[in-house]
């Protein structure tokens, strides 16, 4: 049985955590300057990926199996050095520096980008913006768990990701923009998308709070936490969330799968495909902190469950017989909807479900079992639509998931009510 503690102070000159939470605003500076780099660096993605789907199949002609694979890499590679991430940010207790690592790397992507060509240099772009991704998501992450109160966790990464979703409806919207203004101007794309990187990289490092975990820790409550041990990630607590987020993930499809069938479902015209992005971006930004208030309300575990049933339903919607209009703003909403129930749910759970010391890997676990997983599920699904057609493969994945969200609601239960670190 799982039993809920909170940490005693070592002395009596340490400050109780209790009173050093209640001094602190519910979403503080912190949040709001790591959304903002977290805005600029999406502009900067997403003014990218929503061309790519398009751009690998019908300009340089992928097959859909093809196309599963980069995407799967897009999604996956990251996995990679995750990890490693949050381990060298625990060792170091600067997840600020290795954060801004990861997003000068991608920023340097960019520059590469602007010479890449066909489907290998594309790939090859690709997998080092994900790297950079996959180092810095985690470190951001971690110090927006150690700079919240536990109870408004779910406030504080609802309020990132809309910050970080504006980025990235904007960002399609710019490539609309830029390529309406500038036909097959690709490179104008890139060039601001660079820029934008640019911007992200210099916010973080000029102004961008030095939040140290472990120092933090010692601050409130005296001795200072021991170093990072990797056995501090096999916590019992720990494991029901790794294993539901890897088997939900393996039944998550990349959205451009989704965005595709919308296309080969109904009328639309290729040039509205980058507006796909926005829409599924504009639900998520109005749901995520509605939804991460309702999650610190009712339970973050129950919330990252159902929420997969909205995915359910944009998997049906993109492919079920009703007319074009209902079916595109049916599935935007719902894809949405998914991404605000669950994205910043992970990271809020898994960074109080591992000692304090550990709490950059134990997110960094999470994510990269959620990133192998969808790496997985994007390339099976390529397959599974060159065998069974994009509806069968549709419907097909949609009763997975729902079964699968049936075993994990009995995995998640006591979740949470584990025992937490402030």
């Amino acid at each position: 049985m799982y039993i809920s503690v909170r940490d005693r102070p070592a002395s009596r000159t340490a400050r109780p955590s209790g009173s050093a939470a209640a001094g602190r605003p519910p979403v503080g500076r912190v949040v709001i300057i790591l959304g903002v780099v977290s805005l600029l660096t999406d502009v900067s993605s997403e003014s990218v990926s929503a061309i790519l789907p398009l751009y690998l199949t019908v300009v340089v002609g992928l097959t859909p199996v093809a196309y599963g694979l980069i995407d799967g890499l897009y999604q996956g590679v990251s996995a990679l050095v995750r990890l490693g991430g949050g381990w060298l940010s625990d060792a170091s207790d600067r997840p600020k520096w290795v954060a801004f690592l990861g997003y000068g790397l991608s920023a340097v992507a960019r520059v590469f980008l602007l010479f890449a060509t066909g489907a290998a240099g594309i790939a090859a772009v690709v997998t080092a913006d994900r790297i950079g991704k996959g180092i810095r998501t985690a470190p951001r992450d971690a110090m927006i768990s150690t700079s919240t109160p536990t109870e408004h966790l779910g406030r504080a990464f609802g309020v990132h990701r809309m910050l970080d979703t504006i980025g990235a409806a904007l960002g399609p919207l710019i490539a609309f923009g830029l390529l309406q203004l500038v036909p097959g101007g690709y490179s104008v794309v890139l060039v601001v998308s660079l820029a934008f990187a640019l911007a992200g990289v210099a916010l973080l490092g000029l102004l961008g709070p030095d939040v140290r975990t472990r120092r933090e820790k010692a601050e409130k409550t005296g001795p200072t936490p021991p170093p990072f041990r990797w056995r501090d990630l096999t916590d019992r607590r720990l494991r029901p969330l790794l294993a539901v987020c890897g088997m939900l993930g393996l039944l998550t499809v990349g959205d451009g799968f989704i965005y595709l069938a919308l296309l080969d479902h109904g009328d639309v015209s290729v040039a509205w495909f980058p507006l796909f992005y926005v829409g599924t971006n504009l639900a998520y930004l109005l749901l995520a902190v509605p939804v991460g208030r309702l999650a610190d309300r009712i339970g973050r575990a129950r919330i990252l469950v159902v929420g997969h049933l909205a995915l359910v339903g944009a998997y049906l919607s993109s492919v079920l017989p009703t007319s074009t209009a209902a079916a595109t703003v049916g599935t935007l909403f719902l894809l949405g909807t998914f991404y605000a129930a669950t994205d910043g749910v992970v990271a809020a759970l898994a960074g109080r479900l591992v000692p304090v010391q550990a709490r950059t890997s134990g997110i960094a676990a999470a994510q990269t079992v959620v990133a192998l997983s969808r790496m997985c599920a994007s390339a099976g699904f390529g397959l599974l639509w060159w065998l069974l057609g994009p509806g069968a493969a549709m419907i097909t994945v949609a009763v997975l998931l729902v079964g699968a969200v049936l075993v994990a609601a009995t995995r998640i239960a006591r979740l949470d009510s584990a025992v937490v670190t402030p």
